[in-house]
């Protein structure tokens, strides 16, 4: 269980960018919107953004673990 409280709207855009990667059609206009979306949340959450990021892909990489 990850200790951050991630908006839908920023899991979604994970599980987006997930998908495409998966699909190999990511593209670096998704990739920059995830970032940007994940940067503004660290900083309105006042949480350091590289923790945010790893626990934001475990979350929807691996739900269950």
């Amino acid at each position: 269980m990850s200790d951050f409280d991630f908006p839908d709207d920023l899991l979604a855009a994970e599980r987006e960018a997930w998908a495409a990667i998966q699909a190999g059609t990511l593209t670096p206009e998704l990739a920059g919107a995830v970032q940007d979306r994940l940067t503004a949340y660290a900083a309105e959450a006042g949480v350091d953004r590289h923790r945010a990021e790893m626990a934001l892909k475990r979350a929807v990489r691996h739900p269950k673990g």
